[in-house]
């Protein structure tokens, strides 16, 4: 019987990467994720057989070393990539705007591209349509941001190598991109926040990590979707 090809997922210990990651165990699907904490539940993660791999991806080096470990790790390749690990930082902080624009490009834009590049050779089979590539960026790409521009734009730079890489590596591997809003909620999060979150939507709801698993789960099945963003953002664009 031949060996299942592993999926990773980056970020995949919090929020919609550790539900991603729990979803995908309960199908007994192998699993491999990086991380940039050791939080409590990466000990949870690997006694449930998740290969969890401790990932700087703040440089090159850093990101060239994870992937050389998940070639390691996965001598039969991999099924599919996700690339959900992100950071959130806006202008007009202590770090300098210099440093926050190289920040967000190195952790949204050089960081998949070069795990695309590393990694794509070993990703799928032969077959048509036999791996994945998902890319997460954000509703603000369409809309842009006036306190987090730089975060904004390598989330565009990011949605614009979903097309790039679509067509570079079909028909083989299919490289899609999934924009959401608000998805979820933060445990500190006042009601106030909360419902000026919900105001911003047609649907007034955060709809919870279902709503992404149950796409990440279409994409990977679809013989044909390539190339595409997928919105997930209850009709905000439409306010």
């Amino acid at each position: 019987m031949s060996q299942v090809q592993p999926i990773v997922i980056t970020g995949g210990a919090r929020r919609i990467g550790l539900a991603l990651t729990q979803h995908f165990v309960s199908l007994g699907q192998p699993i491999i994720i990086s991380y940039r904490t050791r939080y409590p539940v990466i000990s949870e993660l690997e006694q449930a057989g998740v290969c969890c791999i401790a990932a700087d991806f703040s440089t090159d080096e850093g990101v060239l070393d994870f992937a050389r470990q998940i070639k390691e790790q996965s001598p039969a390749g991999l099924r599919a990539i996700i690339h959900n690990a992100s950071q959130w930082i806006a202008e007009g902080g202590a770090t300098s705007d210099a440093d926050v624009m190289a920040a967000m490009l190195q952790i949204h834009v050089r960081t998949p591209y070069l795990l695309n590049q590393q990694l794509a050779g070993i990703t799928g089979t032969d077959e048509p349509a036999s791996g994945d590539i998902v890319h997460f960026t954000d509703y603000v790409v369409e809309r842009g941001s006036d306190k987090h521009i730089a975060y904004a734009a390598s989330k565009a730079a990011l949605d614009n190598l979903t097309r790039s890489f679509a067509i570079k590596l079909a028909p083989r591997i299919k490289v899609n991109a999934i924009a959401p809003s608000l998805i979820m909620f933060n445990p500190q999060d006042d009601d106030q926040y909360r419902q000026k979150a919900l105001d911003k939507s047609l649907m007034k709801i955060a709809p919870g990590e279902q709503e992404i698993i149950h796409l990440v789960d279409y994409l990977l099945s679809s013989k044909y979707a390539t190339g595409r963003t997928f919105a997930v953002d209850g009709g905000r664009h439409l306010r």
